[in-house]
């Protein structure tokens, strides 16, 4: 949870809206929530934290990819940027 508190908090320090979903439920609950809501993207902790990686999807494509905490905030930042 420390990890995905400080990519939340990261992201809000560099004016990107997020969301937290720390809910009591099964991930594939938060998902199909997150979709429904329209997330472009969703980086989850889960399993694969203990590698050192995060799950980063991209909406549109539904790509997932491995990354760094702090390569998927920064890829997350910049698109952000980008459409600003």
């Amino acid at each position: 949870m420390s990890v995905a508190t400080k990519l939340y908090e990261e992201l809000l320090a560099n004016g990107v809206e997020a969301v937290l979903d720390d809910r009591d439920e099964r991930p594939g609950v938060k998902f199909k929530d997150a979709d429904l809501i329209g997330f472009p993207f969703r980086i989850t902790v889960g399993k694969t934290i203990a590698e050192g990686n995060v799950e980063f999807v991209t909406r549109t494509t539904g790509e997932k990819v491995p990354m760094k905490p702090e390569e998927a905030s920064a890829k997350v930042i910049e698109a952000v940027k980008n459409i600003k």
